[in-house]
């Protein structure tokens, strides 16, 4: 996809004078990144390349490559984290670029596949060339794309959840700076879920890798808090009907722990609610279940008075900050989480915000590195600077809220939010802390070579 728009040299000169004081005004007083503290008119070309430029650039444009999943069961995603990417491109343009520099989206899809995300990777860096990566979200992906990204010497910005940054499973080109992990959010939601809902849980979760993040960490912070796993029941992310899958759920479970993806998750709650009835136990589910899909969608009544992980809330009210409302008009969302244009076109609305974010972590990076261009020495010198970025600050670059990160193990800590459904709608009932979610880590990837 291209985005341009023709500019006459005075409109050049005017643009470029309006995107620096757009510029200046998102700066001030919005915070951003420090170290060691605290605190219409475009016309639309399909294509493989997003250009977004404010006058006529005086240098060659900043390539970032964008790995989506425009098709595969990650589809619904990538059409909402293409979108959020594409508007952070543009307001970042707006903004005069990345020092000075347009930056050139470069848009490749991968088919939610592993082999072709590693494909993908290789593309960018071989054929055109990129600077940076704005990397996958499903997490089996991401383990075949990043490791090929360390092999080629290109910094890989994962926008996943998945424990794989973190763990030391990756390498030092790798990085997870604006969404936190399935390990800290599970560790900060699960001492509400235990004292609140009960002890006794069955977990139903996705067979692959985020899956796992879910049943390892989830199911060790219930252990520790006193309670128990009664069941785990995994489910191919690929499965269309779930019926014989609940029938493996002890009678004495309190708590139905369930997070599914894919292009099934509407018939996975339906059928739920079809089996469970009134009689269901307590029910606790990450979004990830319903990410897409209308909380009152006929057939999802039985939600009602059920609980959600959120990211981000979903619905305006849940977390109504200035910051918010910014985001949610550039990225043409609804006080609902629906596009603006149709209702009926629900976001993905807990995960898409990491590109948006991401974006903003490589421009502060590269404006405060002096990273200019592809090479061993400008990679270093960028890769440092990350590593010792300390606090996201909260504001129009992360409307999600402030960010902790932590340089050697590459990844962010942040706040979580858990939802009621109330009246067919979503409405936040609990925010957990930053120190909440954070947990200790022998991982150090700034020992490792660059």
């Amino acid at each position: 996809m291209e985005i341009t728009k023709k500019y006459t040299r005075r409109q050049a000169i005017s643009a470029a004078a309006a995107g620096a004081v757009a510029g200046a005004a998102l700066a001030a007083g919005l915070g951003g990144y420090l170290v060691g503290t605290s605190a219409g008119g475009y016309t639309v070309t399909k294509r493989e390349t997003v250009t977004v430029t404010v006058g006529t650039p005086l240098e060659n444009p900043l390539k970032i490559g964008f790995e989506v999943h425009r098709t595969g069961i990650g589809a619904v995603y990538g059409k909402w984290y293409e979108r959020t990417a594409v508007a952070a491109v543009n307001l970042i343009n707006k903004m005069g670029g990345i020092d000075g520099r347009p930056i050139e989206l470069i848009i490749e899809d991968d088919g939610t596949d592993p082999q072709r995300g590693a494909q993908v990777v290789e593309k960018f860096a071989l054929e055109h060339k990129v600077d940076f990566i704005l990397g996958a979200l499903f997490s089996h992906v991401v383990l075949a794309a990043a490791p090929r990204a360390g092999e080629l010497k290109i910094p890989y910005f994962a926008t996943s959840e998945g424990y794989h940054v973190a763990s030391g499973k990756l390498n030092r080109y790798s990085f997870q700076p604006a969404i936190t992990d399935v390990r800290s959010q599970t560790q900060a939601i699960a001492g509400w879920v235990v004292e609140n809902l009960g002890k006794k849980i069955t977990m139903i979760f996705p067979d692959y890798a985020f899956g796992y993040d879910h049943r390892d960490w989830f199911g060790k912070a219930v252990r520790d808090l006193g309670g128990k796993i009664l069941e785990l029941i995994p489910i191919p992310p690929t499965e269309t009907t779930f019926i014989k899958y609940f029938t493996k759920v002890p009678a004495d479970t309190e708590v139905l722990y369930h997070v599914m993806v894919g292009p099934a998750v509407l018939t996975f709650v339906k059928e739920m609610g079809e089996f469970f009835g009134a009689k269901r136990p307590e029910m606790f589910g990450f979004i990830d279940s319903l990410e897409g899909v209308a909380i009152d969608s006929p057939g999802l009544e039985f939600l009602e008075g059920t609980y959600f992980w959120e990211a981000f809330p979903r619905y305006l009210d849940g977390y109504d900050t200035p910051y918010h409302r910014f985001y949610r008009e550039k990225v043409g969302v609804d006080e609902k989480g629906a596009d603006v244009n149709d209702p009926k076109s629900v976001s993905t609305y807990s995960h898409m915000f990491s590109c948006w974010e991401t974006l903003f972590v490589i421009k502060e990076t590269v404006e405060q590195s002096g990273y200019r261009r592809r090479s061993p020495e400008d990679y270093k010198v960028f890769i440092e600077t990350l590593e010792n970025f300390r606090w996201f600050n909260e504001g129009n670059q992360h409307p999600q809220g402030a960010k902790l990160f932590n340089g050697r193990i590459h990844q962010c800590f942040g706040q979580q939010f858990i939802s009621r459904v109330e009246n067919g709608r979503l409405k936040t009932i609990y925010r957990t802390k930053i120190e909440d979610s954070i947990y200790e880590s022998d991982v150090d990837y700034t020992k490792q070579p660059l």
